[in-house]
């Protein structure tokens, strides 16, 4: 026989068997049966925590959660566990006593390097879980949740501590690995210690550049170049030890030149306390900084267009009643590449409020970045918390570790009203979740009433879903007093913004007429 012949049989052959497999494996329903996309949920999501504190004082709770899905919930695992410390500081000779420590661990079956307890973990889907840990040991955490679990998976981590630089409630929500974050509102002033924190997920070490940006530009710091982000670490960074002139407001654009990493930046204050500030939202023509507390006693704006063009925006503040321009900031303008930052004192005027930046007429849709830091009290009582531009909630938004008392939900609708339902989950130690639907009307800021879990024991997670209108964006503010914080007006704000539990699946197809070219 000849060899074209049995080219021939083979190729045949090979397509009968692709046949066969493409006719059984074809979905009866779906995107591939339908011809259309579909959104289907996500079966992995990773999340990355923050070490918390250098504090001894610090005590500090986590909390995670799953929301109920209509993912079948006999399968799935969420957990976090520990990341390696930075080996900043340490020398040859730690390093071989680490190594000696990690190859002593055999078990009994001569096996090393068992694998790690979780630290906190989600069994169920609408059940909320919690650790805690307090003193300054408290780790970096690293995160996966895989299967029934993965869809709207989330976790917090809230701390607190009374004295020492940035005493107050500190608040942030663990978030999803990335390759660029911005982050208006940072500081080198002398009174102001802010770090970086990047945690890498991944078995491969992750490599990281950081610009600092001031109201002249940016700065000249060589330090900020080809970080190294250890495997499964986390590693901070003073911004001070990156450039020589303190600089009272601050961009810090953080990019990973390979790799990917989580991005958060502490900062810490010497008279007003301290908290999380987390990245920015993408650059975007217009941006919203949703739920400015009632009795914020000072707000400033910073803002900041990376891009090539100036950028001219009409600053308004969305409140219960409406829209208005604060008076003497009705517009911005921002100089390509150099940081604004505008002092709103207390522009809610004892109602809550969220800023809204939107282009002017003959700006043109230049992409800006943006925060505000909030500062509640006065005198030696003063606290601060920051609050970025936030992605609307889209879908769903879950945002964890709520008490019966002290925690307040903001819902911004900028454009188009919306219709938004609330669930208030079942408590870490018991009770019964609860749902309520919200009316916000466009331009308008809603202080919601939220609806608390009957019979609740502990804490609990609220989602928020946008069931029609909109787009709307939200925030979390959980607040401490009495004797706990020591007489400070502690709080913290976290957005909620789309948890992502659901991807885009496109359709397919078998095609043959591969196999004949």
């Amino acid at each position: 026989m000849k060899r074209t012949t049995l080219s021939l049989i083979a190729a045949g052959a090979a397509l009968a068997a692709v046949t066969s497999v493409a006719a059984v494996a074809a979905p009866e329903e779906g995107p591939a049966a339908t011809g259309k996309a579909a959104q289907q949920p996500v079966e992995r999501t990773s999340l990355l925590c923050p070490a918390p504190s250098s504090s001894e004082l610090a005590e500090t709770t986590y909390t995670a959660f799953t929301p109920k899905t209509e993912v079948s919930a006999d399968s799935g695992t969420a957990a976090l566990v520990p990341a390696a410390r930075s080996l900043a500081g340490k020398d040859d000779k730690d390093d071989k006593n680490d190594k000696e420590e990690k190859d002593g661990k055999d078990d009994k079956d001569g096996k090393k390097g068992e694998e790690e307890k979780p630290f906190l973990a989600v069994k169920k889907q609408g059940a909320p879980v919690t650790a805690e840990e307090n003193g300054s040991g408290a780790p970096a955490l690293i995160g996966l949740a895989e299967g029934s679990l993965a869809p709207g998976w989330s976790a917090q981590q809230t701390t607190h501590f009374t004295a020492g630089a940035g005493r107050g409630l500190h608040g942030a929500v663990c978030s999803a690995p990335d390759t660029d974050f911005w982050f208006p509102g940072a500081s080198t002033a002398e009174d102001r210690s802010d770090y970086l924190h990047l945690t890498n997920p991944d078995d491969a070490a992750a490599v990281v550049d950081i610009e600092l940006y001031g109201k002249d530009g940016a700065l000249d710091s060589e330090v900020g170049e080809g970080i190294q982000v250890p495997p499964r670490s986390s590693v901070p960074v003073l911004l001070s030890t990156l450039t020589g002139k303190p600089q009272t407001n601050l961009t810090v654009h953080v990019t990973a030149r390979s790799g990917r990493v989580a991005a958060a930046v502490q900062a810490l204050d010497q008279k007003v306390g301290g908290d999380w500030l987390t990245p920015s939202a993408e650059p975007s023509a217009s941006v919203v900084l949703p739920g400015i507390p009632k009795d914020a006693t000072a707000v400033r704006l910073v803002a900041f267009a990376p891009g090539s063009a100036d950028a001219d925006l009409k600053v308004s503040l969305a409140g219960p009643n409406g829209s208005l321009s604060p008076a003497g900031n009705e517009t911005l303008h921002l100089k390509s590449g150099m940081t604004t930052a505008v002092d709103l004192a207390d522009v809610t005027r004892g109602e809550p409020g969220s800023l809204v930046l939107t282009p002017t007429g003959d700006s043109g849709d230049t992409p800006v970045v943006a925060a505000v830091r909030v500062i509640r009290g006065k005198g030696a009582e003063q606290e601060s918390a920051f609050i970025p531009a936030a992605r609307p909630v889209g879908d769903r938004a879950t945002v964890t570790g709520n008490g019966a008392k002290g925690t307040y939900l903001s819902l911004t609708a900028p454009g188009k009203a919306a219709k938004v339902r609330v669930t208030a989950s079942a408590g870490t130690g018991g009770g019964t979740a609860a749902t309520k639907t919200y009316s916000v009307g466009a331009g308008r800021t809603l202080a919601a009433d939220i609806p608390l879990p009957d019979s609740l024991k502990g804490t609990y997670a609220l989602t928020v879903e946008t069931v029609s209108g909109g787009p709307v964006h939200a925030s979390r503010t959980l607040t401490l007093s009495g004797a706990a914080a020591d007489g400070i007006s502690m709080f913290t704000v976290q957005n909620l913004t789309d948890d992502r539990g659901t991807v885009t699946v496109p359709a397919a197809r078998p095609e043959m007429g591969v196999l004949l070219d």
